[in-house]
């Protein structure tokens, strides 16, 4: 199966906030890698094999209510 590089911009200043979408995040069935990038930290990036990108950023939106799905690649 193929890996997806799946990005999630995360509106947040709060590094719990952060803390608990990159938790929500690492749960999700086929998510091998979560971290967080760029300068002031809106973005999260998740790397896995058959992840659902719509119910990813679905489950995320439901830590930190502003969440919204930017760009999914096959990698």
């Amino acid at each position: 199966m193929l890996q997806k590089k799946i990005v999630i911009n995360i509106q947040t200043n709060c590094e719990k906030c952060r803390t608990e979408a990159m938790k929500a995040a690492a749960k999700a069935l086929g998510v091998n890698s979560v971290e967080v990038q760029g300068e002031d930290k809106k973005r999260m990036v998740v790397i896995g094999e058959g992840v659902d990108a719509a119910a990813l950023t679905k489950l995320v939106r439901k830590k930190i209510k502003n969440a919204s799905l930017e760009m999914v690649q096959q990698l």
